[in-house]
């Protein structure tokens, strides 16, 4: 049985980040403030840029003594930019075209903030696609609608399963919540108890 030594909370809407969550086998609660500003100032490395604004997020969250929060964000980098959520059929269409017979690197910040304390780490996952037709790219924008993904896709969908030839890192990761390493440090702070 794991326990837990706070109530924990998931700063979030993402449906994957809650299955994932909900993969360790410990109670939490969704807690979402909306409206968030999540821009960044463009000096950032791009591994600063998801914990950057994984700790915005938890900024925006007032917690009580026994309660932790998980704020997370997810990039996707390619050729020195990052591909954020497509705000258009034709942005998705472009952006994975970018990503078509190329690698690009799959980054997401993880802020844990209690009010005794914070910490803030990020994955790094390079994702290779092999090449994609552009009637695949199609199929797959037409028929999944990725608006809300990074990078325009999602690696659970069908995309990852006929583009992606190799990954090195992280899976869940790339699904936007690196669980193995979420796990690793809530129990170095104490907050899980196996």
């Amino acid at each position: 049985m794991i326990s837990t030594s706070k109530r924990i909370i998931l700063g979030s809407n993402s449906p994957r980040r809650r299955e994932l969550l909900s993969g360790l086998g410990i109670d939490y609660t969704v807690r979402v403030v909306e409206g968030i500003d999540e821009s960044y100032p463009d000096t950032l490395a791009a591994e600063d840029i998801p914990q950057y604004i994984s700790r915005k997020k938890a900024a925006a969250y007032d917690l009580s003594r026994d309660e932790l929060l998980i704020t997370a964000d997810t990039i996707v980098w390619r050729d020195g930019r990052v591909l954020g959520k497509p705000a258009s059929r034709a942005a998705a269409c472009r952006m994975l075209e970018s990503l078509s017979a190329a690698t690009h690197q799959v980054i997401t910040g993880v802020t844990l903030t209690t009010l005794e304390t914070q910490r803030t780490f990020c994955s790094v996952s390079d994702v290779t696609f092999g090449p994609l037709a552009p009637r695949e790219i199609e199929y797959y924008v037409d028929n999944f609608r990725p608006y809300d993904k990074a990078g325009a896709y999602g690696i659970q969908e069908w995309i990852g399963y006929v583009a992606v030839t190799s990954l090195r890192g992280s899976y869940f990761n790339v699904m936007g919540l690196p669980i193995q390493r979420l796990y690793s440090e809530l129990k170095s702070m104490g907050i899980l108890e196996v």
